[in-house]
């Protein structure tokens, strides 16, 4: 209380004792995987494909993490968390031969469980190739190699030519490249990122370049050197379990995702490329995906996004549900089949779980229409397919035990067609539901922090009531709550009898707060029946 000792006018501040309440954001991803560069164990942010491929590096071969980074920013997310794991290692998965630098260098290549591992390759002599010069970075089986120009097929630019790998006499690797440095199949790029024998560097000034003249060049292989043995498979397939579930003291795996508060959605794309690869088993990949559901059910304010398992089609997938009954959570959502994306690398498409664009759909429909609305009919952007074409008598039973299905229809385009959680609790069956209540939640979290230690009597609690009943109504307004009035829409109760003597005097402020939410409209149906007029007509 002021004190005023002397006469005069004074002027002072108060509060207006409103306390508006802010909508927390629900767009933001975290993923978990493999890339070939990039801090480990540390959520990095990331708000575009730039900034992904200057902490990270670019698309990598027989790894999703990138594909899906980038499906996400092209499906509409704007902030993603990366979480690369993997360690000395070279993998999350651990997968047998598989050392520190092959995910870069290497490109994942792997060798026997229990064998020697790949050993560092010195290149050989560099040979000239007119303005280029080509090297052998791995040997062949016959001993030799060699590297053949000739034509291109079809017709084009005159700097287009084939560029023929040959391991002996027999043809093991062939490019159609161009000597262009602007072209989209320059030869320098291409074999860099596809080619497991040789590499190609420019050996004049880039505006020197030109195609070489058709030939055959012999190239110096080189030797491996021995190296230790790799872990055995079982030791492989522990750690990688491990560093995917991470620790949360130490700030690793999924542990390290429970310091960020601002994630809504979480997905592991490259848990299924250790599966393909043999590295691990649906054991395995049914732990660590245990372990991810467990992670949103510990922080309550995000939702797994879960990848099945690739080639299965709808009456293998319906088994493989049956058999992950245990996945029943309110915080997790399954997708299938898988898609079919363009990749950069191999210049050719390629199978991706679609958990990483999934992710992207929900931050373009939260933006656009808002995090109440099902985000489902809508286009799966940078999909030219699906792996499986999934009809409406397989999603008849695919849909009811919440798997939700992607499927293809004839001038619509490919659309996500479902928006239902692993839960077998009919109250929280959408995920719209969940997401919405996920909102609310985090939001009056937030906008209510100023009550802490505030005097607990009626006016705080008539304080709360007006501040909470203001974010609700324009939650209505918008279309997010059902109801024809407020009343109808929500609730809000805090007053002596949420808060008996006994409650006020633990120091405890108890508000009692309802809501209905909108459902999505997933069976919409029309009943036609024939109508005989006349009868009730008005004569002139």
């Amino acid at each position: 209380m002021p004190s005023y000792l002397s006469p005069g006018v004074y002027v002072e501040e108060v509060a207006s004792g409103s306390r508006p309440i802010e909508g927390v954001g629900t767009s933001v991803a975290a993923f978990v995987g493999l890339a070939p560069d990039g801090p480990l164990n540390e959520p990095t942010l990331v708000t575009n494909w730039t900034q992904y491929v200057a902490s990270f590096g670019e698309f990598t071969d027989g790894y999703f993490l990138a594909h899906s980074v980038y499906g996400f920013f092209n499906n509409g997310g704007s902030a993603a968390y990366v979480v690369r794991v993997g360690g000395a290692r070279g993998g999350v998965t651990g997968a047998p031969g598989e050392g520190a630098d092959s995910i870069g260098g290497q490109r994942g290549r792997s060798a026997v469980a229990g064998a020697a591992a790949p050993a560092a390759l010195t290149a050989g002599a560099a040979q000239t190739l007119g303005t280029f010069k080509v090297s052998a970075v791995a040997p062949g089986e016959s001993g030799t190699l060699s590297v053949e120009v000739t034509d291109a097929e079809g017709e084009g630019p005159a700097e287009r030519f084939r560029l023929v790998v040959k391991d002996g006499t027999k043809p093991v690797e062939t490019f159609d490249v161009s000597a262009k440095k602007s072209a989209r199949n320059y030869v320098v790029t291409q074999v860099k990122e596809r080619s497991k024998l040789i590499v190609v560097q420019e050996g004049a000034a880039a505006s020197q370049l030109a195609r070489p003249d058709n030939q055959t060049v012999a190239l110096e292989v080189p030797v491996a050197a021995e190296t230790p043995a790799v872990p055995d498979a079982a030791e492989a397939e522990s750690v990688g379990i491990a560093e995917y579930l991470g620790d949360s003291s130490d700030r690793t795996g999924f542990g390290g995702l429970e310091a960020v508060d601002e994630i809504s959605m979480v997905a592991v794309p490259d848990l299924m490329a250790a599966y393909q690869r043999g590295a691990i088993d649906l054991e395995a990949v049914k732990a660590v995906q245990l372990g991810l559901i467990a992670h949103c059910e510990l922080m309550g304010d995000r939702l797994a996004i879960i990848d099945p398992p690739p080639g299965l089609n709808a009456r293998q997938v319906r088994v493989w549900r049956q058999e992950t009954s245990n996945y029943d959570s309110k915080y997790a959502a399954l997708y299938y089949p898988w898609i079919k994306v363009f990749d950069p690398a191999g210049g050719q498409t390629r199978l991706i779980p679609p958990s990483g664009h999934i992710a992207g759909i929900w931050a373009r429909n939260d933006s656009e229409r808002g995090v109440h609305k099902a985000p489902a009919n809508e286009v799966v952007r940078g999909a030219v397919d699906l792996e499986m074409q999934i009809t409406r008598g397989e999603q008849d039973l695919l849909n009811p035990i919440g798997v939700n299905c992607i499927r293809t229809f004839p001038g619509r385009g490919i659309r996500v067609w479902g928006a239902r959680t692993l839960s077998s609790d009919p109250a929280w069956r959408y995920l719209n539901v969940r997401r919405y209540f996920n909102y609310l939640e985090e939001s009056i979290l937030n906008g209510t922090q100023w009550v802490v230690f505030e005097p607990n009597d009626q006016a705080l609690w008539a304080r709360i009531r007006r501040n909470i009943s203001a974010f609700l109504v324009t939650e209505w307004r918008s279309g997010a709550l059902f109801g024809a009035t407020p009343e109808d829409a929500y609730y809000v109760k805090c007053d002596a009898e949420t808060n008996p003597p006994e409650s006020v005097d633990l120091g405890r402020v108890i508000c009692q707060i309802g809501v209905s939410p909108v459902k999505p409209a997933e069976f919409v149906i029309f009943r036609l029946a024939q109508f005989s007029g006349g009868s009730g007509e008005l004569e002139e």
